[in-house]
Order: C-alpha cells, then structure tokens, then sequence
C-alpha cells in the first residue's frame, strides 16, 4: 500500500534562542567567518518572534550564514513553495546578502552547485532585489526582480509547482520573474539558506526573518 500527501513546516523564529555552530532547535545553524568582531545571531521578541543576523563594527571580512548545517532534507522535485518573510538594515556598498535554498553552503555563494535563491549586491545597489538558480549546469545569475528590500518585511517566495523548467520568484505576492532548473539531477537535495556578509568596514547591516516556510510533497510505499 502506498501513502502520499503535503507537508507543510514554518518556522515564526518565536522563541529564546541565540544559534549557535551546532544545530539547534529546527536544525537552525550558524556558520561564522569573523575573526576580530563578535557578529550576533539569535531570535528576537519582535513582531512575536523573529530572527536576527547582525555583523560586527569590526573593519573585517565577514560572513554568517542560517543554514541546517548541510544537512539537505529537502529534494528539489518535490518542494511546491519555499518563502522568507525578511527586511534589512545597513545594507552598503560591501555587503551581499542571500536568501533561498541551496545545496552545500559555501563562502562564495556561487559555488553552491544548487541553488534558488534572491540576492542583494551592495556594490551594485543597497536595495534592489536580485533572483538567482542554478541546477548544476545552467547557472542564471543577477536578474532583476524589479524591487527591493528595505525596512519593511517583505515576503519573498519560490513557487516550483509550475516544473522545474519555470520557476517562479515572487515578492508580496507579485510575480517578478522565472527561471530552467530542468537539468537537475533526480534526487537533489537542498536546505534553506541566508547567508549575510561584508567584505571590509564598519558597517552593521543586518537581516532580520519573521518566517520561514517550505510545503512539499511526501510518498511512501509500494
């Protein structure tokens, strides 16, 4: 006998939690590339709970990423909707900022060999919105989703229930673009992933996630 059905998991971050490099509560993990500063990462009160990643006055290369620690729990085929409801502060000219799934994290988040994401390049513009995929053989980078993220929470969402041959990118609910991930290979996994990081100064950007949220579909049995 076979079963099949929807799950649907969503994280409100409404809890007393500072992340650490060892996974915690919903597998949440920090990887921090600091060496001088002290960056902070933990769960907020605000708006009923919340996540916060802030980098460190220190004039250093940084980088903290959110992440399930590599484990990849969720494959690519069977995501039908993965969103974050995020806004930023102190975004500048040397921050980037990303926020999606992707396989195995990376510094560099172009060399995540999977990935769907949206993206913020300071050194192009402190609060334009990029999307971004890659299924390991086509790599569709720096598309303008036409808007940006700023003070105000906004939902950013990746719809894959229309084939992975059009991937849909939408924020606040309003279609902003499309990408092929039909190369995939059967059985990718991915995990979600906000990656923040400067490459020098003293400024403090920040992001700030209200919700994370993944449905997808379950089998099991002959």
């Amino acid at each position: 006998m076979a079963w099949a059905g929807t799950t649907k998991l969503i994280d409100n971050f409404d809890r007393a939690q500072e992340f650490g490099t060892t996974p915690g509560q919903n597998g949440w993990t920090i990887a921090d590339t600091s060496t001088g500063g002290a960056p902070t990462y933990l769960c907020a009160t605000e708006d009923g709970g919340a996540a916060v990643l802030t980098l460190a006055n220190t004039n250093e290369a940084e980088i903290v990423t959110l992440y399930h620690n590599d484990v990849l729990a969720f494959d690519v085929r069977k995501i039908n909707q993965v969103w974050w409801v995020a806004k930023v502060a102190g975004i500048d000219a040397v921050t980037t900022l990303t926020i999606g799934v992707g396989s195995a994290r990376h510094d560099t988040d172009d060399t995540v060999a999977v990935n769907a994401w949206f993206r913020m390049e300071g050194s192009v513009s402190t609060s334009a919105l990029l999307y971004e995929s890659d299924d390991g053989t086509t790599d569709d980078n720096d598309n303008s989703a036409g808007t940006t993220l700023a003070a105000v929470y906004k939902k950013l969402l990746i719809d894959f229930t229309q084939g992975l041959d059009k991937v849909r990118f939408f924020v606040d609910g309003v279609l902003v673009g499309t990408t092929d991930m039909s190369a995939l290979g059967a059985g990718q996994n991915v995990q979600p992933i906000v990656q923040l990081q400067k490459a020098s100064g003293t400024g403090v950007p920040a992001v700030t996630i209200a919700q994370f949220g993944v449905s997808y579909n379950w089998s099991y049995g002959a």
